[in-house]
């Protein structure tokens, strides 16, 4: 089974990177750094959902909470 954080991940970099070169990590600032912005925070969490067949509270999908792949996967990881 293909890891939660690099699915996160690997949706990000074709998703939302613009710049092929840019190398971003699990702890790279995604919504504070400019990558995803709030439209796109919401098809994130929408892929996710769909992804994994759960539902994540709007209150859970804060900025902060979407910041980077390891606090995404801490809150998915809390409906799986």
């Amino acid at each position: 089974m293909e890891d939660m954080k690099d699915v996160v991940l690997n949706y990000v970099i074709e998703e939302y990177l613009e710049d092929e070169d840019e190398e971003i990590t699990y702890d790279t600032p995604l919504i504070s750094g400019g990558i995803v912005d709030s439209f796109s925070m919401v098809s994130l969490k929408r892929f996710l959902e769909n992804k994994y067949k759960i539902s994540i509270p709007d209150e859970k999908a804060s900025p902060e909470a979407f910041d980077n792949v390891n606090s995404i996967v801490k809150v998915v990881k809390e409906y799986v």
